[in-house]
C-alpha cells in the first residue's frame, strides 16, 4: 500500500486514514468522499466511535433469535473484546486489521438503500452482510490464486448465491486500484438486490439467496455487517435509507421487465366478467364489496403467464387469485388452483392448515409466512404459472415455488380435479371482505 502526499494547502481537506500494519498505524491520504447523508438517509457510522455497532461473525440468525434475551446479551458481550482489539476509529475512518468479529449494526433493516465506501489492500477478502446474510463480495480482483472462484470478475457480486444464479458474479469489473476509495450503492427490496460499484451496475435486481436455508426466502429483516476476512480494510460514509412500502412496490414494478399488459384500466371493470356486481372500482382499485364475493375474472384466457398486481387487505381480509379458472365452480377446485390472499396474522386465522395462509396454493402447497406488509399497506405480488409449476413472489421475496402436479396429499384428503388444467381465466375469488387490487398486469409466456 503506497503513501500519498497531498499539497499542504489541501491537507486540511483530507482526513487521515489509518490501516493496521505490523501492529502499528500508518497514515494514508483520504480522497474527498460523500460527506453528507443523502436525503432521507442516516449515518450508521458517526465518524467518532462505534456507537450503534456490536460484534458478530457468520452467525445463524435463526439460532441466535431462538436464544433468550439474557443469552443474546451474553453472546454479544463475549464478542466485544474482539471489537475493541481489532476495530479503531482514526480521523473519521473505520479501520480494521483483518481480524476479529464483524462490525454489526444493533438495528435491524429490511428494504434499504445503502452507501458504503471502502479501501483495502492486496489479497484482502471482505464483504457486506445484509440481514445477517453473506454477502456482497469484496476482494482482490488481481489475486490469480482466487481466479478459479471468481476473483478476476471483481467485487460486488452476491458471492454466496448458488453457482450460475443471477447476481453470483458481477456484471462488470468495477474495482478501483489499491490505494483508492471504492463506493457501493446497494438497493435491496425483499430479496431483490441491486448493486453499483463505483457507479457501475454490477448486480441487477437479483434475488439474494438465504445462505442459512436455501429453501426459504431471505430473512425479512436483519443487521448490516462489515466483514473482516484476513486483510486490512478501511470504511467510511456508511449510510442507509429505509425504503417505505409504496416506494418498494414502485421499485419492484419498475424492475419487473418488459412484456406486461394491463388487464385493469383503473376506471371500470371493462375486460372482466363473472361476479361483476359484487366488485367495484374505488380510487383506481378493484374492491370486493363488503359482504359480497364470488369470482371476478378476465375475459381472456391464459396458459403460461406472469401476473403482477398490488393488493391491500383490511384486518382479517380474505380473498384469492383464481388461476386458470374455467369460468364456473369453486376456484380452488375447478381451476388449476386458488392462491390465497389473506391477512394471515389475524387472530381468527390462528389455527388454519398451513396450506390456507397467504400465498399458498389453497389446500395443496403451503407458502412461507411472515412476508406480508402490515394490514392497510399495499403489497406487491408476482405470480408465475408455467406448466404445472407456480411461483409466488411477495414484496420481492419468493414465498412459494412448487410443482402442483407432483402433490398427492391434499388438505382434508379432498382432491383438486382442476390442478392439471393448462389454461383458463385469471381473477379474484372474493369471500365477503373489502380486499383491493390495483396495477394488475399480465405477461403471456406461451
Amino acid at each position: 500500500m503506497s503513501h500519498r502526499s497531498p499539497a499542504s494547502d489541501l491537507a486540511v481537506l483530507f482526513a487521515a486514514l489509518a490501516c493496521v500494519f505490523s501492529g502499528t498505524f500508518r497514515v494514508l491520504a483520504v480522497e474527498p468522499g460523500l460527506t453528507a447523508a443523502p436525503e432521507g438517509s442516516r449515518a450508521l457510522f458517526n465518524g467518532k466511535d462505534l456507537t450503534g455497532w456490536r460484534g458478530m461473525g457468520t452467525e445463524n440468525p435463526y439460532q441466535l433469535a431462538a436464544k433468550s434475551p439474557e443469552a443474546q446479551a451474553a453472546f454479544f458481550a463475549k464478542n466485544q473484546p474482539g471489537i475493541d482489539a481489532h476495530w479503531k476509529v482514526v480521523d473519521g475512518v473505520l479501520v480494521n486489521d483483518g481480524q476479529g468479529p464483524y462490525l454489526t449494526t444493533i438495528d435491524d433493516f429490511g428494504d434499504i438503500e445503502l452507501w458504503v465506501d471502502y479501501k483495502t489492500v492486496p489479497k484482502a477478502d471482505s464483504g457486506i452482510y445484509l440481514r445477517a446474510t453473506p454477502q456482497v463480495q469484496i476482494w482482490d480482483s488481481t489475486e490469480t490464486a482466487k481466479f478459479k472462484i471468481g476473483a478476476n470478475k471483481g467485487s460486488g457480486g452476491l458471492w454466496n448465491n448458488s453457482p450460475g444464479a443471477p447476481g453470483k458474479d458481477p456484471l462488470v469489473l468495477a474495482d478501483k486500484p489499491f490505494g483508492e476509495w471504492n463506493r457501493f450503492r446497494i438497493v435491496q427490496v425483499g430479496a431483490r438486490t441491486t448493486v453499483w460499484l463505483n457507479d457501475k451496475l454490477v448486480v441487477d435486481n437479483a434475488i439474494m439467496e438465504n445462505y442459512w436455508d436455501r429453501k426459504k426466502p431471505l430473512l425479512r429483516r436483519g443487521p448490516i455487517q462489515l466483514q473482516t476476512h484476513g486483510g486490512e480494510i478501511c470504511w467510511r460514509n456508511v449510510m442507509v435509507r429505509e425504503i417505505g412500502s409504496e416506494e418498494a412496490n414502485r421499485w419492484l414494478r419498475d424492475h419487473a421487465g418488459e412484456g406486461f399488459e394491463p388487464v385493469f384500466n383503473g376506471t371500470d371493470l371493462a375486460g372482466w366478467a363473472g361476479a361483476t356486481d359484487n366488485y367495484e372500482v374505488v380510487d383506481g382499485a378493484i374492491r370486493c364489496k363488503p359482504g359480497k364475493g364470488g369470482t371476478l375474472h378476465t375475459t381472456e384466457e391464459y396458459g403460461d403467464f406472469v401476473a403482477r398486481l398490488e393488493f391491500r387487505l383490511p384486518p382479517g381480509g380474505n380473498n384469492g387469485l383464481a388461476i386458470r379458472y374455467p369460468g364456473s365452480g369453486d376456484t380452488a377446485y375447478t381451476g388449476m388452483c386458488e392462491l390465497q390472499v389473506l391477512d394471515s396474522e389475524h387472530p381468527k386465522y390462528e389455527k388454519l392448515d398451513a396450506r390456507q395462509y397467504h400465498g399458498s396454493v389453497y389446500g395443496v402447497v403451503a407458502a412461507e409466512r411472515g412476508y406480508l406488509r402490515p394490514t392497510g399497506e399495499w403489497n406487491e405480488q408476482e405470480v408465475t404459472v408455467k406448466g404445472s409449476r407456480i411461483k409466488v413472489e411477495l414484496n420481492g421475496s419468493v414465498i412459494l415455488d412448487a410443482d402442483v402436479a407432483a402433490v398427492k396429499d391434499f388438505m382434508g384428503g379432498k382432491p383438486h380435479p382442476g390442478v392439471n388444467r393448462t389454461s383458463g381465466f385469471f381473477g379474484f375469488a372474493g369471500h365477503g371482505d373489502a380486499v383491493e387490487f390495483r396495477n394488475v398486469a399480465i405477461k403471456r409466456l406461451d
